[in-house]
């Protein structure tokens, strides 16, 4: 059918046509959404050409043929949108939970970074008491301790007392609704020892 098709063809209209495929057929093909692989191994078929669409290359070096044939062509790479400056957020003071008042997660509600239980291992494993202690009340749910924490800064002074965290109350009046009663009560530095 092809042969018939170009015995059809003028002198003039052969010309062209050689001229036209003389650096190749152009063919556009939407990236992701266009020809199948059938399609393509099809036109490679008619064309003489290897269905693999891999081909000989020749060492610039040596000039000898490599062993294997090699996939030439186009790639297509997509951008990941993982930026630093999309990632980066540091946060002094912001909004905190109503509930347990331990500052909110995440970059979008302008949250603070979860120190979770591998992390108080890992503070616990290096005996590091004080930070352990300020992570765990005064920078994340102990709400008196904050304030005094606050204005023991403004004094200049690098002492503060904590307090009961809110989480701690917040177990209290879970189990108080199971119909627990928790009574707190304090003991003198005699009675600790």
């Amino acid at each position: 059918a092809n042969t018939t098709e170009l015995n059809a063809l003028e002198k003039d209209q052969l010309l062209e046509l050689a001229d036209n495929l003389r650096s190749g057929i152009p063919i556009a093909t939407p990236v992701f959404d266009g020809a199948h692989e059938g399609d393509i191994s099809e036109m490679l078929d008619e064309a003489g050409l290897d269905t693999s669409g891999q081909t000989t290359l020749i060492d610039g070096r040596t000039g000898e043929t490599f062993d294997r044939q090699i996939t030439v062509g186009y790639i297509y790479m997509l951008k990941l949108h993982h930026l630093v400056d999309d990632k980066i957020h540091a946060r002094s003071i912001g909004p905190y939970s109503l509930v347990t008042q331990q500052p909110l997660g995440g970059k979008a509600q302008f949250g603070g970074q979860r120190f979770g239980e591998m992390e108080v291992w890992a503070l616990q494993a290096y005996g590091a008491a004080y930070t352990l202690q300020e992570m765990l009340t005064v920078k994340s749910d102990d709400v008196s301790g904050r304030t005094k924490a606050y204005e023991a800064v403004v004094r200049g002074d690098d002492s503060f007392e904590t307090g009961i965290p809110e989480s701690f109350n917040v177990l209290v009046k879970e189990l108080q609704a199971l119909g627990l009663d928790v009574d707190l009560k304090k003991i003198s530095d005699e009675q600790a020892r």
